[in-house]
């Protein structure tokens, strides 16, 4: 039995109560459904500015009554202080899930991605702070590792950043360890490295390139590679990020004010992406006769990246249950389900 089971366990026995901003997104929808299964009490909070009503009403439908009568809803904005602080009463444990994702949002749009990123996690932070809540999790990102070229991408061990987005990540991490000094309110910030399940929205201009191409590739869509497809990435499938989110809420107080990548330590090039979203689509019954268009990198993009996960399997007692074949696979009814409509 793993620590995380243990603690899953831990949880059952003695509930608690939890805040997810963002929790209509691709990451909290899954928080939500896991800490529901587990018997806990949560409260979400999300604007749908990324997020879907959709999201919830998938959550609803796969949890019992019982379950989903121990969540509560809040509608609204983490750049409002006084939705922040409504959300935090009597809260045990905050998961802070809600921003502005993608680089290139941030490079079209840096001003929104800033507001939300950098003035809404300060606003969580002094709402968490001020209701006395046990732990804070914050989602940091593996783009704060920028232009350093190192690999593995170690915690300790950052670059310049590369994009508008990839600021206000760093800067969150800034923040929370001047809280951690200055007010002794410790966190913890999970650096995520390409995060990928069912729920991650397939649609739009800033849709992630695994539900992007899973769409395209059904659809009969050209599926584009930017650059010349050696491009690497270390996607960690949600139920390795779910546990290390669990993880982080219980962590001891010597764990915190610190920051942890979220990975399973591997590479895998576009290319060799492509092939597997496609042999799974082939298990799964449908018929892939498309081939891959390459273009120009992206703005903002950096080569290669892959995470050391030492500091979390040793801190944390993380152990992540999925590579990306295996994820992949799971994931894919989720799409072909969704996709085949």
């Amino acid at each position: 039995m793993t620590l995380y089971d243990n603690v899953k366990k831990d949880l059952q026995t003695s509930p608690k109560k939890w805040l997810i901003t963002g929790c209509a997104g691709f990451i909290g929808s899954n928080l939500l459904e896991h800490l529901l299964r587990l018997d806990q009490q949560v409260v979400g909070l999300d604007n749908f500015s990324t997020g879907f009503q959709h999201n919830l009403d998938e959550v609803r439908s796969l949890v019992s009554a019982e379950q989903w009568s121990r969540f509560s809803f809040i509608e609204g904005d983490i750049c409002n202080l006084n939705d922040c602080a409504k959300a935090s009463e009597e809260v045990d444990y905050v998961l802070h899930q809600a921003a502005l994702g993608s680089v290139p949002r941030s490079i079209d749009d840096p001003i929104s991605t800033n507001n939300t990123n950098v003035s809404g996690f300060l606003n969580m932070l002094v709402a968490a702070r001020d209701a006395g809540v046990d732990s804070f999790t914050y989602a940091a990102s593996s783009s704060t590792y920028g232009d350093h070229p190192a690999l593995p991408k170690r915690e300790e061990c950052i670059g310049k950043p590369l994009s508008p987005y990839a600021v206000t990540k760093y800067v969150n991490e800034l923040y929370a360890d001047v809280f951690a000094k200055s007010y002794n309110f410790r966190s913890i910030g999970l650096r995520y490295f390409n995060v990928f399940g069912k729920r991650q929205n397939p649609n739009g201009a800033y849709a992630a390139v695994i539900p992007k191409w899973v769409s395209a590739m059904i659809k009969g869509d050209d599926v584009y590679i930017n650059g010349d497809g050696e491009t690497s990435r270390d996607f960690c499938y949600i139920e390795n990020t779910v546990q290390m989110n669990i993880l982080a809420a219980v962590a001891p107080n010597e764990a915190r004010n610190e920051v942890y990548n979220v990975a399973v330590g591997d590479r895998t090039s576009l290319k060799e992406l492509f092939n597997n979203i496609k042999a799974s689509l082939i298990a799964n019954s449908i018929d892939i006769n498309v081939e891959p268009k390459y273009r120009d990198f992206r703005i903002g993009d950096v080569k290669h990246s892959q995470a050391s996960i030492d500091k979390a399997t040793s801190k944390l007692g993380y152990k992540p249950a999925y590579k990306i074949g295996a994820g992949i696979d799971e994931a894919m009814s989720w799409y072909v389900k969704l996709l085949s409509k």
